[in-house]
């Protein structure tokens, strides 16, 4: 028989204890708790205090009595263990009700007393009774007391991990105005920024301010006004400091045991510890849960991961190992998900931060598909990232957020991770089907077979970070979504031609076929056969938009209240907060047109709105159900561009409920926008006609007015690089090229040009008084945001190639251009 003594009676403690009885009925099992409860739901607590959990006894997993009972143990509760010392085997407890200290022996330790909330000694906090933390059942009651007996309006988390987005969550619950401010440029680091901006889009939507690139630097009026390193200052009822956690390794020093840089104890595969001094292994000493720093399964790096499902598989393992049996704790992938209101958010493995910091290669693949058959009810969209090694293929790390089935997707993965699995593997998993649950093609498998198509070379993906860049030193960004979409959202610089489009219309198409094409749908997969097309006609540098537009709108969400609050000054939260969507009051007489997208995916939501509202009539509301929550960002601009009022925009069980009040024909606050945009047709070659043109700009955009400048023909000189570059042309394009300016250092007047002589004294007189020269006009407008189409057709006609124009300008045809003008007040032709 051995005398086996547990620090700690919560997950990894409680866990081991009841393994211990169940593989040794004769062993004295004694387990120590410093604080009343053992064994209870921390992963509860925060929904305890929203309300979402009603009845307090549905946290106590496991009570005192009812564990001692069952398993035949001695629990003994607010009893602290204060000191280790291993030459004589014993440990030192002190008895917090009856205040005395005492001895125990033991044959095995387990040491599991977990973490506690990292709290930084601020100053501004004495006395204040609002400032609170949450690691157990007491620290919960002291909140939950708070809010039922101050009414508290407005709160400030500090800290935007899993413990502060559920405590903000549950704080709204109780219709408290809730504040997050995060050090962080984005909240929960185990996703990367664009997942984490579905999130932040979430959490305002739902009444959160959410404050990143912030921290708190003291506190006034006995914590109701929290100062930011801004200098901001916020007015608030209560505080939530939800920083993250911190070994409770203190017990280590006095047993001599060793811990990590961070303070966790470090222990072997059998989670067996190590002397400080010697390194040997302590045999009869173990240490398990957040307390303890493991191996991360990704590359075998020491990590600390705070979970529950660690803390219970290591409390199992040493129990086995106790009993004789062989065990090995082979490290932690870090699989989590939690619940950010309508949403769910799923991780496991490394981020893609985390892989660079390790300098670790890697490839990643974003998607967004439907978590069922779109054709059966309730689908909804989930959107996932994967990456990988592009060595071998092997999974890194993988993230989803979406609704229902998204953490079973992450939970496959992880399986297929734990394995050694690659991306290839997922291409050929064999999941359960059937419409309600999933796709014949499950979204994991969508992951394998996107892939699949890169590692088999038919065209490479380009991430939404550096798309922007890339487009603005030119490549060609080939938009393939419908034209109505493209009118709703666009990335800045990019061509549209639908997919269905494009064989009739690769004319348009003017670059060298070696040439980089990026291709953009929606989500991906309209881009997918885009590209097979124009490979099929001889285009070979192709590259897919990974994720489509939908990544690349979710990377450029800006969270609300991202004002720089020294500009701001004080804040009060209570007139601060955000509604989630304005109401309008529609006329009762009007007519109610329902229609139902559920389970359409983008851009099905929106072409039923557009169907909907052409057969409705002015006044009527459209009222739209759709579970792609893509459509709620899309709708906003759709409505603004058209002349419609957006009434609300509300949940309803897993879908939106969208209503739309039909606007007149042509009101869409056409009047404000000629006001703000102008144009300018530049189709003469003359370098007094160009300086017009860049003199007019630069005033327009002094006025307010976002202005763009269209390159035709002659005007197109005013583009070119004023060096030769060498390109392949055919002799009546090389004697074009010859015969015409190269670039507006070299362009001539419209009279008095004298053979050279006017350009001459024109810049002469220009510099004398001070006034930039023609191509210094072009580069400031640029830096104005005055955008710059050159004319494709009249390139083609002229033969000039992109490779001759300067760097910043985009490509169009006049369809774009049209597009472009349709809401312009002023048009010049120069």
């Amino acid at each position: 028989m051995s005398k086996i003594l547990i620090v700690g009676g919560v997950a990894g403690g409680a866990t081991a204890a009841a393994r211990l009885r169940r593989l040794n009925e004769n062993d004295e099992i004694i387990m120590f708790e410093r604080d009343e409860y053992i064994s209870f739901a921390n992963c509860g607590l925060p929904y305890y205090i929203g309300g979402v959990i009603k009845d307090r006894d549905q946290l106590l997993v496991q009570t005192v009595e009812a564990m001692s009972k069952r398993y035949r143990l001695d629990i003994r509760n607010f009893s602290e263990v204060v000191a280790i010392h291993r030459e004589n085997k014993t440990v030192t407890i002190f008895d917090k009700r009856k205040q005395v200290s005492y001895d125990e022996s033991y044959d095995k330790l387990i040491l599991s007393p977990g973490a506690n909330p990292f709290v930084p000694v601020y100053e501004g906090t004495e006395g204040s009774d609002c400032i609170f933390s949450l690691r157990n059942i007491p620290d919960t009651d002291r909140i939950k007391d708070f809010i039922a007996e101050k009414n508290p309006k407005s709160a400030v988390v500090i800290g935007g991990g899993f413990i502060g987005m559920e405590i903000a969550e549950n704080l709204r619950e109780k219709n408290i105005n809730v504040t997050i401010v995060e050090k962080l440029p984005q909240v929960l680091r185990i996703f990367d920024y664009e997942m984490a901006q579905i999130l932040h889009e979430e959490m305002n939507k739902n009444g959160v301010n959410i404050l990143l690139n912030e921290y708190v630097t003291y506190f006034k009026n006995q914590g109701r006004t929290v100062v930011l390193n801004s200098g901001g200052e916020i007015k608030t009822d209560m505080v939530v400091v939800a920083i993250g956690v911190v070994p409770e390794s203190k017990l280590s020093k006095s047993g001599g045991i060793a811990v990590g840089p961070r303070g966790h104890i470090l222990t072997n595969e059998s989670l067996q510890v190590f002397d400080v001094n010697s390194g040997d292994v302590v045999e009869d000493i173990y240490a398990i849960g957040d307390v303890i720093e493991v191996k991360d399964r990704i590359d075998g790096s020491p990590t600390a991961i705070p979970l529950a499902w660690p803390a219970n598989r290591q409390g199992r393992l040493v129990a086995d190992h106790i009993n004789g049996k062989k065990v090995e704790y082979k490290g932690t992938l870090g699989s989590s998900v939690l619940k950010v209101f309508d949403l769910i958010a799923a991780g496991t493995g490394n981020t893609e931060a985390q892989l660079l910091v390790k300098g670790i290669g890697f490839k990643s693949i974003s998607a967004h598909r439907a978590n069922h058959a779109s054709y059966y009810p309730g689908s909804t969209p989930i959107s996932l990232k994967i990456l990988y090694s592009p060595l071998d293929g092997r999974i890194l790390g993988a993230q989803a957020i979406g609704k229902e089935g998204t953490e079973k997707r992450i939970d496959v993965i992880a399986t297929v991770m734990s394995m050694g699995g690659r991306i290839s593997d997922l291409s050929s998993l064999e999941l359960c089907y059937a419409p309600p649950f999933s796709s014949a093609k499950d979204p994991v498998n969508v992951l394998g077979y996107i892939g699949e198509n890169v590692e088999a070379g038919l065209y490479e993906l380009v991430d939404v970070k550096d798309i922007d860049r890339l487009v603005k030193e030119g490549g060609l960004m080939l938009d393939v979504r419908t034209s109505l979409e493209f009118s709703v959202g666009k990335i800045e610089g990019s061509y549209n031609i639908p997919v269905d489009e494009l064989r009739e219309r690769i004319a348009e198409i003017t670059c060298a076929k070696d040439a980089p094409i990026y291709v953009t749908c929606q989500v991906g997969l309209r881009a997918h056969i885009a590209i097979m097309v124009l490979k099929g006609m001889g285009y070979s540098n192709l590259y897919n938009l990974s994720g489509g537009y939908l990544t690349y709108r979710n990377f450029k969400y800006v969270p609300l209240l991202q004002c720089h609050l020294n500009n701001c000054g004080d804040m009060d939260m209570d007139q601060q907060i955000p509604a989630p969507m304005p109401s309008v009051a529609s006329s009762g007489s009007s007519k109610v047109i329902r229609v139902d997208a559920s389970g359409l995916q983008c851009p099905g939501p929106l072409m039923a709105t557009y169907k909907a509202i052409q057969g409705a009539g002015v006044g009527d509301v459209v009222e739209v159900v759709s579970t792609d929550f893509g459509y709620t960002k899309d709708i906003v601009e759709w409505c603004k561009a058209n002349g419609h009022t957006l009434e609300s925009i509300k949940g309803e069980g897993s879908a939106f409920v969208v209503r739309i009040i039909k606007g007149e024909a042509g009101s869409c606050n056409v009047g404000v926008m000629n006001q703000k945009n102008a144009t300018i047709v530049v189709f003469s070659g003359e370098l007094d006609k160009a300086i017009a043109a860049m003199i007019i700009a630069q005033g327009a955009v002094a006025s307010g007015k976002d202005v763009t400048i269209f390159f035709t023909f002659w005007g197109l000189n005013a583009l070119r690089r004023s060096n030769r570059v060498k390109t392949k042309k055919n002799v009546i394009e090389k004697m074009f090229g010859w015969m015409m300016p190269r670039g507006a250092s070299r362009l001539p007047l419209s009279s008095m040009n004298m053979l050279g002589i006017g350009p001459l004294m024109i810049k002469y007189i220009m510099k004398s008084k001070n006034v930039d020269a023609v191509e210094v006009m072009i580069d400031k407008a640029m830096g104005l945001g005055v955008k710059f189409i050159a004319c494709t057709m009249s390139m083609d006609l002229m033969g000039i190639k992109r490779e001759e124009l300067i760097d910043g300008i985009e490509y169009a045809g006049v369809g774009s251009y049209i597009t472009s003008n349709e809401n312009v007040g002023t048009t010049l032709f120069i």
